[in-house]
């Protein structure tokens, strides 16, 4: 029996979405489209409370009238509903947190913008920080560390017989960070190992887009088909290398780094 529920789209679950989830019993999702922080299902592994999604292309012509009478039909219990105050619903955004209050009369919660060292908590602001390879600003204002999830894939062999062994992944759904070299942590199978991960076109061989991982000082054979990334820091950015005995020097360094970071 759900009596409050928050209602957005709740993508990437930051600091600020979780203040309106504390104050509810549940959670009501509009999923929509893919390059997400946290696409579809996967954000119910930050929400420890029932969770419901409703798809945007399902619901997009529903008049905010509607919408709202499709809440308590659903929710027939319903007796708060807590948005952020940039929410919109209906068709063409008609309506904003100033008319969901009047259409629904029992009782709306809107939580003010919320804001962390002067900084706007919102997912466009972390996806801005993500394409510039802030993952420090990125991580404060999710709470955690970014993660993607990816499927194994095959790579291009040179990394395992020239330089060092990855993990490649084809990561479909969500936005990467800015092309360059991370301080991570990859999931496998259950376990979490210390990693330097690269995102990005293999300027130095075959220009290919690449998303991999390095595991430090192991040597992990994935049974899973899935792993997952976690991003700590920026170490540098992708450049194109002369020849593979340069760039085997400079992955070198990254591991170095990598090392040095994850013992700091």
């Amino acid at each position: 029996m759900i009596r409050s529920i928050a209602l957005g789209a709740f993508d990437g679950i930051h600091l600020a979405h979780k203040e309106l989830i504390q104050r509810v019993e549940g959670v009501a999702i509009i999923e929509r489209g893919n390059g997400k922080l946290t696409p579809g299902f996967v954000r119910q592994q930050y929400i420890a409370k029932p969770t419901f999604f409703y798809h945007f292309e399902k619901i997009k012509e529903l008049s905010a009238k509607e919408f709202v009478e499709m809440l308590k039909v659903d929710f027939p219990n319903l007796e708060k509903i807590v948005v952020g105050y940039d929410f919109y619903f209906g068709k063409n955004k008609e309506g904003g947190a100033k008319l969901l209050q009047e259409l629904f009369h029992q009782g709306v919660d809107v939580i003010d913008e919320i804001m962390l060292d002067g900084i706007s908590i919102h997912s466009r602001v972390i996806k801005e920080a993500l394409s510039a390879g802030d993952i420090t600003l990125a991580n404060r204002l999710l709470g955690r560390e970014y993660k993607i999830l990816g499927d194994i894939i095959k790579g291009q062999g040179i990394g395992k017989e020239k330089l060092v062994p990855t993990i490649n992944l084809d990561v479909k759904e969500y936005i990467l960070p800015k092309e360059g070299v991370y301080t991570s942590y990859t999931h496998i199978d259950g376990e979490v190992y210390r990693s330097v991960s690269f995102v990005g076109h293999r300027e130095s061989t075959d220009g290919s887009f690449a998303v991999e991982t390095h595991i430090l000082d192991e040597a992990i054979e994935p049974k899973c088909s899935k792993i997952a990334i976690e991003f700590i820091d920026l170490i540098r950015d992708n450049k194109k290398f002369d020849d593979l005995d340069a760039l085997k020097k400079q992955i070198d360094i990254d591991i170095k780094t990598a090392r040095q970071q994850h013992e700091g």
